[in-house]
């Protein structure tokens, strides 16, 4: 029998810190914005470009950065990923201008491509399949209350010091991780293999165009112009990468994982779950502002029973997984996450904060149940010697479901509030609800029907993630397989875990 790594705990909270960083980050940005924007002068594209430049970067890189850690050591390339993120966040607190901005999240969004794929590959090699499920529940809690947490946070930051102080938070919290890091966790790689310089680039072009057509669909449509252009390289690339890899003798990510009916069922069910979660933030954060009136760090607060429920989901589905099995627990937890999307559908303008915190508990809990199960499940396929691209595949799948559902479910809240406008309103107004309360200028009337119209469309919005997480609770069920995985790790990498 393997011996179990003593200091895997320690590794763990490693791992946590380093995924916390990114979390916390990106969420925290958000509640930034408007005092950022104002500061540096920057137009509504600048702050759109702000924003996007991270996740295009980084879903662009995710493959390659997962190859390069099964390559040359998933520890040395989080570590890398992890300074680089480290010194772009203490650049942005110098930053003056828009491009200066845009430049240092492209770098932060370089650096989290390489954290990203090597925690989740260290963690389920350090971690047996025994002690896998309760190591990933905590892994996946810790992620839940800094996205939770991060606009208290931001909020409390910006009102006591200025925008910098988002990035600067950052700076300790990458020293605290790179020296626990270099201290506590082993390096593990896969045996050698040849590099696939055509794989990495037909992957960060085809990610990369993927994911800038699914931003730019609210604004420029599925078609026409530049967003045919842009579609036209995603597919070409992505289909190109497809057919290289199963010709090739030494692929970057080996696509007879998809053969597996856990991970194909898995990669398939929580890319639907994430476009149905994907606007829930973008969503429920202005109904909290602009319909309830709350601060940014009230609303940040009323995300309190989401997290608290997530913690319990998590440590009951850590037990359960072992007695049930993953698949029941994933159809059981995507069940309850379609319920609490139902329940949203009841929302009106009226409605007050209860009906959401009663759906944000049931959200939490479900989600807590199924997520952890469906990455444990399909995470459970993946041979060690690929651990790292196969996380990055499991990330990268996840990423751009998050990134159509906020497309979609923003496309769909912009375009159904507009529609339930009066036809009278101001231009202005049709075309956000924080448009409509800029001009309003005390008409009440006018105040009573954004928010009549915000909370109408975003009943529309809540319907589809309901619909959405449903069939992926129906395709976890007839796809995959309450199995042990088979794989086991190459001796050369058992040796260097062990040291």
């Amino acid at each position: 029998m393997e011996t179990r790594n003593p200091r895997r705990w320690w590794i763990l909270v490693v791992l946590c810190l380093s995924t916390l960083v990114l979390v916390v980050d990106n969420m925290a940005l958000t509640v930034a914005v408007p005092a950022m924007t104002e500061d540096i002068g920057a137009s509504a594209q600048d702050t759109q470009w702000i924003l996007d430049s991270y996740i295009l970067v980084f879903a662009g890189l995710l493959l390659t950065s997962g190859s390069l850690g099964d390559r040359f050591g998933r520890r040395k390339v989080m570590i890398i990923g992890l300074l680089l993120f480290g010194v772009a966040s203490l650049a942005a607190t110098f930053c003056t201008t828009p491009g200066e901005v845009i430049a240092a999240r492209v770098a932060m969004g370089v650096g989290g491509a390489l954290i990203m794929p090597s925690t989740l590959s260290i963690l389920i090699t350090v971690f047996d399949e025994e002690e896998r499920p309760k190591a990933m529940a905590t892994w996946g809690s810790v992620s839940m209350l800094g996205l939770v947490g991060s606009p208290v946070l931001g909020g409390v930051l910006i009102d006591h010091f200025s925008w910098h102080s988002i990035f600067f938070i950052n700076v300790p919290v990458v020293a605290l991780a790179v020296l626990a890091g270099l201290t506590l966790m082993p390096e593990s790689k896969a045996p050698w293999q040849k590099p696939d310089p055509l794989g990495a680039v037909l992957s960060a072009a085809g990610m990369t165009a993927l994911v800038w057509w699914i931003i730019e669909l609210p604004q420029h449509g599925a078609f026409g112009g530049r967003s045919t252009i842009t579609l036209a390289v995603a597919v070409v690339a992505l289909a190109g990468f497809v057919i290289w890899q199963n010709i090739t003798s030494a692929p970057m990510v080996p696509m007879v994982l998809f053969k597996h009916r856990n991970f194909s069922g898995g990669s398939l069910s929580l890319a639907l779950v994430q476009i149905g979660n994907g606007g829930l933030m973008l969503v429920l954060t202005q109904y909290l502002q602009f319909v309830l009136g709350y601060s940014p760090i009230k609303a940040g607060l009323a995300f309190v029973p989401l997290a608290i429920a997530a913690l319990i989901g998590n440590g009951a589905g850590a037990k359960l997984a072992a007695k049930i099995g993953n698949r029941c627990l994933i159809l059981a937890g995507m069940v309850v996450m379609a319920s609490s999307f139902a329940l949203l559908t009841t929302v009106s303008a009226d409605s007050g904060f209860t009906v959401p915190a009663v759906a944000l508990g049931l959200l939490g809990l479900g989600a807590g149940l199924a997520m952890p199960a469906a990455v444990g499940a399909l995470m459970g396929t993946i041979p060690a010697d690929k651990a790292g691209v196969g996380s990055a595949l499991n990330d990268t799948i996840q990423q751009a479901g998050t990134a159509l559902g906020i497309a979609i479910l923003g496309s769909l809240l912009s375009s159904g509030f507009a529609g339930e406008m009066p036809a009278d309103a101001p231009e202005q107004a049709k075309q956000s609800i924080a448009g409509a309360l800029a001009v309003a200028q005390g008409d009440t009337g006018l105040v009573q029907a954004a928010r009549e119209a915000f909370t109408t469309s975003m009943s529309t919005t809540f319907t589809i993630s309901a619909i959405g997480v449903l069939a992926a609770a129906l395709l976890a069920t007839l796809i995959m397989r309450d199995t042990k995985p088979e794989p086991a790790a190459a001796p050369a990498e058992k040796a260097e875990l062990a040291a």
